[in-house]
């Protein structure tokens, strides 16, 4: 027996720890507040409109022209005078006569008494008898006849004379230009005046080549003879065209 319980004790699980037990639900002090706020702001039937509606009658049914506007009743009478049946005409009512008219015979008397119609003209260029108006054929002489053929327009003439006009114009101020440009003559006293100093001038030149050395070594002194030897032959050129030319002419440029 002991040995028993002893096995069975040995067996038994181990006991479990006691657990603490759970902490009481959280209650909010404003909870009635809360809920007195909430009661408070609501109304009836704000979203999901009335609880109970009224029911139409069935004797109010929609019945025929029952929504077509309706005119007022016809006066009988207006400012205390009667007004007259609409089958008696006024004394100042006239009525139209209407005759009835004969349009065959109308129609044939305009025929009678009517200018009769000249035949158009036509143009026929086949064997089969093909014809076609003549007077938009070209055939018939239509333009050469009228009143102004050959007759220059108004615009031509008026462009005409616009471009008469400037072209005198033009020639005016050509004409006028070259006056005050024409040339003038030189006097003989001014020409012996020029020669005299044309040749002093290249007296001078000459004599300043002269002294030239005779050796040129360096790219000075060829480039200093060269620009005597060009003034020199400047000079002889100007000077023999005055001498062979009595009558010189100067230009106002």
């Amino acid at each position: 027996m002991a040995t028993q319980s002893a096995q069975k004790g040995a067996s038994d699980p181990p006991p479990r720890p006691e657990q603490p037990g759970k902490p009481a639900r959280y209650i909010s002090k404003y909870r009635e507040f809360v809920k007195h706020e909430a009661v408070k702001n609501k109304s009836q039937w704000k979203t999901m409109g009335p609880a109970k509606v009224a029911v139409p009658s069935p004797n109010d049914f929609l019945q025929k022209h029952s929504k077509e506007p309706k005119l007022a009743p016809k006066k009988k009478e207006e400012d205390g005078k009667k007004l007259l049946p609409l089958s008696v005409p006024q004394r100042t009512y006239r009525p139209v006569i209407r005759i009835k008219k004969n349009f065959i015979i109308k129609n044939a008397v305009a025929v009678i008494r009517g200018v009769p119609k000249k035949p158009r003209p036509f143009c026929v260029d086949t064997r089969q008898g093909d014809k076609y108006p003549l007077e938009p054929s070209g055939l018939v002489p239509k333009y050469i006849k009228k009143k102004n053929y050959g007759v220059t327009p108004k615009y031509v003439t008026r462009r005409n004379e616009e471009i008469k006009r400037e072209e005198e114009e033009y020639e005016a101020s050509v004409l006028e230009q070259l006056k005050k440009k024409a040339m003038k003559t030189l006097s003989d006293e001014e020409r012996t005046n020029i020669l005299k100093a044309l040749k002093k001038n290249w007296e001078e030149i000459n004599h300043a080549y002269q002294g030239l050395p005779v050796l040129t070594d360096t790219r000075y002194k060829k480039i200093h003879k060269e620009e005597l030897e060009l003034k020199l032959k400047q000079l002889e050129h100007d000077i023999a065209a005055i001498e062979k030319h009595k009558n010189i002419y100067i230009a106002d440029v």
